[in-house]
């Protein structure tokens, strides 16, 4: 399913100077149909109170989506995925200090549309969020 245009090593470098990058996000793993990353729950991440911000849990999901779908394009010199809709449940908060998560996996790869379910579970693999994300694959100009 995944192309090989873009290796382990070099999804680190994807991330660079991004709000990935500025969130901490890790790439950990790339299976035969799926992709997980994991993000510090920190200063970065947090709402003021200490925990989680829904938004960064959302940024997360968007960013390994996204990603996600980039691996699987026939030419990635002549398309893009961007993001086209996206819903999250938030389930469980999350303290500071600990690491979240998040798993995708395509639910439907169309030629101009991807949708992915993604999974965010703490470091117990605890459910945190379940997010659908809605990717619209372009010609580039």
């Amino acid at each position: 399913m995944f192309k090989k245009h873009l290796d382990f090593e070099k999804l680190k470098l994807v991330n660079t100077n991004s709000m990935g990058e500025h969130l901490g996000i890790e790439f950990v793993e790339i299976g035969e149909d799926y992709v997980t990353a994991r993000m510090p729950v920190d200063h970065r991440t947090c709402q003021p109170f200490g925990i989680l911000h829904g938004g960064a849990s959302v940024a997360l999901a968007e960013t390994l989506g996204s990603i996600a779908s980039f691996m699987t394009l026939d030419d990635p010199t002549k398309q893009q995925a961007v993001g086209l809709e996206i819903n999250a449940n938030h389930i469980r908060s999350v303290s500071s200090g600990n690491w979240v998560y998040a798993k995708a996996t395509p639910l439907h790869l169309g030629r101009t549309t991807h949708i992915w379910d993604i999974k965010i579970t703490n470091e117990e693999q605890k459910l945190v969020c379940v997010v659908r994300f809605t990717v619209a694959i372009l010609g580039n100009k």
